[in-house]
């Protein structure tokens, strides 16, 4: 179901993301993003003496991560077919610092700490966060349920989102000892 209408209105960028998982021969994996950023009209540019024609990429963009089955990062590929500086490919390559790092707690915080904003490509690192889910998502899915999800074990999505709260009724049928009432409408939730 799309979104409800809303008042006449004129789109002005329109960036496209893709990301897929893949099992590589072999038992690794590749996590790959794409982002691709488009106006529907002419654009002009910084140092450009002529506009970015409508609907002509002003990014287009590529990240795979390699990992292991544990999530750790083997290697990490970017590809930058179109920028709007000629430099800007170059920042790909900070990427590499994330190389044996490893998906999971603490992803976010060895990101930041590893690249800096100058030394890379705000569009490339943004990908990063959602690459991550994308690759648990991905790589679990291969695995059976009692793998996913074994037996007296309290499971790591708990109280991570909407659906996982520990006083919603999927936690409750599933994992009772993990289970908690709702708290009353007018208490803070501090979880």
């Amino acid at each position: 179901m799309p979104l409800p209408s809303t008042v006449e209105r004129e789109e002005l960028h329109h960036r496209t993301i893709s990301m897929k998982v893949f099992r590589r021969k072999g038992g690794l994996y590749d996590v790959e993003a794409h982002l691709v950023d488009t106006k529907p009209f002419a654009f002009e540019r910084v140092n450009r003496p002529d506009p970015l024609p409508a609907g002509q990429a002003l990014h287009d963009l590529w990240v795979r991560l390699v990992l292991d089955d544990e999530h750790t990062l083997l290697a990490v590929e970017a590809a930058s077919d179109t920028t709007p500086f000629a430099i800007c490919p170059q920042a790909g390559a900070s990427l590499s610092a994330l190389v044996g790092t490893r998906i999971g707690k603490g992803w976010s915080k060895d990101v930041r700490e590893r690249l800096q904003r100058i030394d890379n490509c705000t569009h490339l690192v943004e990908r990063l966060m959602p690459l991550a889910t994308t690759a648990r998502m991905g790589t679990r899915g291969t695995q059976p349920i009692a793998v996913r999800f074994p037996p007296g074990k309290r499971q790591s999505q708990l109280d991570s989102c909407y659906a996982w709260s520990a006083e919603r009724e999927m936690v409750g049928n599933a994992w009772p000892e993990y289970s908690r009432k709702p708290l009353p409408a007018d208490t803070p939730n501090t979880v």
